[in-house]
């Protein structure tokens, strides 16, 4: 059974391959390719975006009289995808990349961004001529993180002063002149209660020392040890008037604490006699 694709061709032995005819392309013949977009681009006509690896069907061309260092450049000629519009790039050989030409810009150029990086690197090099000091990449560093680290403040400073300016939006008028209101009030009943407290214990050391003022007046004398020279005393002394209505209810108590008792006499002891168990004898 014979294959159907042929993947092998029999070449016989005094086959000449020169003598086979080839077919003629024109140098500036187009070609019909399938590829991808090499770089994102945004149409001119119609503004829209087409990303990088989106597929079309080019036509390939040569670049005459164009060429970098011997190397071929191709054009490429694709249609915007929303408007139809011909969009051209071409390859770049000298940036190993490719040029939009007609129809789009590109979005981003590598390159220019690679000689932005280049130009610092030139200035330092006119300051190494200049015999200029180079720049301490520690010291750099430091400044760069205490730049940071005040950032850093800033931010934390503004997200605390937009959190109180939220609550305060959050907060309702009467709510916070209630509150006040209520924190005035518990400050004077508090002022009031110890003014109240001071006043009275003012008062009842202004007492105390009166009764005491009184007791040392009609008491001078220190109170003997013996008994009876107490009431012997009372018993002279019938001039002093009784000044015990003058006194408190606690001085009072505290004179009656002091009044000694009467001693109580011994009961009488009885004699013995013969018969002092009282037990009678029967006959």
């Amino acid at each position: 059974m014979s294959e159907r694709k042929v993947l092998q061709k029999y070449y016989p032995p005094d086959f000449d391959p020169s003598i086979v005819k080839r077919r003629k392309t024109g140098g500036g013949r187009q070609k019909t390719v399938r590829l991808m977009a090499p770089f994102s681009m945004r149409c001119n006509t119609c503004g829209e975006y087409i990303y990088r690896g989106k597929k079309f069907n080019a036509r390939k061309e040569t670049v005459n009289d164009d060429d970098y260092y011997g190397i071929t450049i191709y054009r490429f000629y694709i249609k915007c995808s929303q408007c139809s519009s011909e969009i051209t790039f071409k390859t770049d050989p000298k940036n190993s990349d490719y040029a939009a030409e007609h129809g789009a810009s590109r979005n981003f150029e590598p390159w220019r961004e690679h000689d932005k990086e280049k130009e610092p690197e030139s200035g330092s090099e006119h300051e190494q001529d200049g015999d200029e000091p180079d720049v301490d990449p520690m010291k750099a560093l430091e400044q760069r993180m205490a730049e940071s680290q005040r950032e850093m403040e800033v931010m934390d400073a503004l997200q605390d002063i937009r959190t109180r300016n939220a609550r305060f939006e959050r907060m309702d008028t009467s709510t916070v002149l209630g509150a006040i209101d209520e924190n005035k009030r518990k400050v004077a009943s508090t002022a009031e209660r110890s003014t109240n407290s001071r006043r009275e214990a003012d008062e009842q050391e202004e007492e105390e020392k009166e009764e005491e003022a009184l007791v040392r007046k009609y008491f001078r004398h220190e109170q003997p040890n013996d008994v009876s020279s107490i009431t012997a005393t009372a018993a002279s002394d019938t001039n002093i008037p009784n000044t015990s209505h003058l006194l408190s209810e606690r001085t009072r108590e505290q004179l009656r604490s002091l009044a000694v008792p009467t001693q109580n006499k011994p009961a009488p002891k009885r004699k013995r006699g013969p018969n002092a168990l009282g037990i009678v004898r029967k006959a």
